[in-house]
């Protein structure tokens, strides 16, 4: 178990009806889930809604008391597909993951959803994530949203708000029988902030009693005709229904400025960023009180029409601040405002970027640039210019910064399990060539950049092998694809294993087996080590992969290992079985490691037991400069410093105070036969009383060896 634990931030789950809560963005959702009468709850973790799962698993006692359930779900669809109970029941239900890679996962479900509608309130909490930190391709769940008819939520981000989307969350789904969806960025996840709450609920129908009496309405089940019928009903009484309920509700905010002749219209998540930006242009006050009128959307599909025409009637043009592309909001509103006759001008991706996350320095450009375009110059307020960054910039020490502090792409961390295996492939690509190699989504795709440069694709969760079956005809080279034990648990043992056994693949399949989903936090798998109560654990890759059929597979329990690793990859890439060839590499994932075994080192210092650490070390005298232990590592703790000694001019090998005691570069500086300058040291702290007599005596030994060469005369030459 490595996942982080959220117990003190879970107590907060139990306030009551007038307390104040404060907290994370994330644990607020929560709350606001089981105020509402949550009957079951299920999803899949992934930035920015990994903690979502975390603190719903530690608040496991607080959901049993109110009679919630809730499960981590093998994958997207898994979750996406529990939301049936709220199709023929009146049960609340939610379900949460990373969009959009996660929505794609979990399209069959959602379509079937929103086709047959809901009796019970649907909730999908989605965490959008655009911009450069992003780790997915750059989509939205809008374009979902639109396909499927989903009404989707994109609240202001701060605690109120937030929480109050939750409940009208649910309230627009059984007003319209229709799933929502409420989008969430990575700020409003983890920004914090306080809200008044409320009492928890049970739900109001019980799971157990929809268990007890089973219900069937073949007019909710995806058949023709009534496939047909749901289509009509979409259109005919659950839109007009949800737009009725926003407009009556007033779920979008309407902020006026008397005279104002041009307006902003903009997603609720972005109100953050817009009113910061307006208060750098001086044209909204330090209470983020706005000069232009702004109309938020939280509510940005479907779009109620009479609030649209209503805002842009006295208005010469209006700024729609979209975020990410296409702009389907920003051509809705064109459209209504074409056939409701105004010729109010819309400006959008003209004067801000096509795509890419709004930040504020984005979006200051973007309004200084509509302002200057829509008002005319004796109409514009007080308009500030920005801050010029550019006197920093020119400053010789910052260019000369520029100029020597590389990139810092993302990379593995200090001693993953996962870099000796990528560090034996180079050796073996050395012997025997290039091969094609398929990468996968997970920490191993870090592998593509340098030092490894590994990995020609990636196609989605577990679909690293299923991506190289085009090349399984047996001719020339194999090639190697990688997945993880998460990708693998999700997706990877039926459309990749399985897949390969059934179309007889003769290509080598590496999984990558840290124990967890580390990428995503720590959570436990099916094949995690540690026993967990919630949760069935303990069940091996290996049983699994033979169970689908596969003939060749190969276990190494030690990924640092590098001769086993490179030997055995070889041994893959030459063998003449038929078949998929599966090697399952398995080392505990080094920063769950660290998470799990720092508090029992604390404990036993602060109880005076012995701890033990390792760290190794270069000895400078032996190190020849060549640093192919550089490029077959890349570990951040192994670095190169200048060399004390006059006669070496290159530098040498260093590893610094970040060094866990992996073992790594040694490994493969063995293994790659390159040199004997690494050496490991023990620290021992609490030593008992035969190590402290032992350290004492081999310090006294030293001591008269190092007296004795001083008083040793010079014989060398002249």
């Amino acid at each position: 178990m490595a996942e982080r634990s959220f117990a003190r931030e879970v107590a907060q789950l139990r306030l009551r009806a007038g307390e104040e809560f404060r907290g994370e963005g994330i644990v607020a959702i929560t709350k606001a889930l089981l105020q509402c009468g949550v009957g079951y709850v299920a999803g899949y973790q992934g930035a920015p809604i990994s903690h979502l799962m975390d603190v719903l698993a530690d608040a496991r006692e607080i959901l049993e008391e109110l009679g919630v359930h809730f499960e981590s779900s093998a994958s997207e669809a898994a979750a996406a597909a529990t939301l049936a109970a709220s199709v023929m029941y009146p049960i609340r239900g939610a379900v949460a993951w990373k969009s959009t890679a996660g929505t794609n996962v979990a399209a069959d479900a959602l379509s079937n959803l929103a086709s047959s509608g809901v009796n019970g309130g649907a909730l999908i909490v989605v965490g959008e994530d655009y911009g450069e930190g992003s780790s997915i391709m750059q989509e939205r769940s809008h374009a979902f949203a639109m396909k499927s008819q989903i009404w989707l939520l994109d609240p202001r981000p701060n605690l109120p708000s937030i929480v109050s989307s939750v409940e009208a969350g649910f309230e627009l789904s059984e007003a319209s029988a229709t799933p929502v969806m409420l989008e969430v960025r990575i700020r409003a996840c983890h920004l914090h902030g306080r809200f008044i709450a409320r009492d928890n609920r049970r739900p109001s129908f019980p799971l157990a009693e929809a268990r007890a009496n089973p219900q069937r309405d073949t007019g909710r089940i995806v058949l023709p005709p009534a496939s047909f019928a749901h289509e009509q009903d979409k259109i005919a009484r659950r839109w007009p229904a949800a737009v009725r309920f926003i407009r009556e509700r007033q779920l979008n905010e309407h902020f006026p400025v008397s005279g104002a002749e041009a307006g902003i219209i903009l997603q609720g998540g972005m109100f953050n960023g817009v009113v910061r930006a307006l208060q750098v242009l001086g044209l909204a006050d330090g209470l983020g009180r706005p000069q232009i009128p702004l109309l938020v959307l939280n509510v940005t599909y479907p779009l109620v029409e009479e609030e649209i025409t209503e805002f842009c009637r006295d208005k010469r043009a209006v700024l729609v601040a979209e975020e990410g592309q296409p702009n389907f909001i920003q051509q809705a509103i064109q459209s209504v405002l074409a056939q409701s006759g105004l010729s109010t001008r819309v400006h959008g991706k003209d004067v801000l970027p096509m795509a890419g996350e709004y930040t504020t320095s984005v979006l200051v450009e973007g309004i200084r640039g509509f302002v200057g375009r829509a008002v005319p110059p004796h109409m514009r307020p007080n308009l500030r210019s920005p801050p010029d960054p550019g006197p920093v910039l020119a400053q010789e020490s910052v260019r000369a910064l520029a100029d020597i502090v590389p990139s810092r792409p993302p990379g593995f961390c200090t001693g993953c399990p996962e870099r000796p295996i990528f560090a034996a492939m180079k050796l073996v690509e050395r012997e025997l060539g290039a091969h094609h190699v398929a990468a996968d989504i997970g920490c191993h795709l870090f592998s593509i950049l340098p030092p490894f440069n590994i990995g020609a694709t990636t196609m989605g969760y577990g679909l690293g092998p299923a991506s190289a079956s085009a090349f399984g005809a047996k001719s020339g080279r194999r090639t190697i694809s990688i997945m993880g034990d998460g990708g693998f648990w999700h997706n990877g043992l039926t459309s990749s294993i399985g897949n390969a056994v059934f179309n007889k693949s003769d290509g080598v399949i590496l999984i990558v087996d840290n124990h967890y989903a580390a990428a995503t936090g720590g959570q436990d798998l099916p094949s995690s080590r540690a026993a967990s109560l919630a949760r069935s654990t303990r069940h091996p890759i290996a049983e699994a992969v033979r169970g689908v059929g596969v003939g060749w597979v190969r276990e190494i329990d030690d990924t640092y290992d590098v001769s086993r690793m490179r030997d055995t990859l070889r041994e893959a890439l030459g063998t003449s079985e038929d078949g998929p060839k599966v090697i399952i590499a398995s080392s505990e994932c080094m920063l769950n490691r660290q998470r799990r075994l720092a508090p029992v080192r604390r404990e036993a210092l602060a109880r005076g037991r012995r701890v033990v650490q390792e760290r190794f070390g270069v000895d400078e005298d032996v190190c020849n400069g060549d640093h192919a232990c550089v490029r077959l590592s890349g570990c951040p703790s192994l670095s190169l410093k200048p060399s004390s000694d006059p006669f070496k001019e290159d530098p040498v090998a260093a590893i610094d105070q970040d060094c866990v005691g992996c073992g790594n570069c040694g490994e493969v500086a063995d293994a790659a036969i390159l040199c004997p300058s690494f050496y490991r040291l023990t620290a021992i702290r609490n030593p008992g009383r035969w190590e402290r007599l032992r350290g004492w005596f081999r310090a006294c030994v030293m001591e008269l060896v190092w007296r004795a060469s001083r008083r040793r005369p010079h014989t060398g030459p002249a």
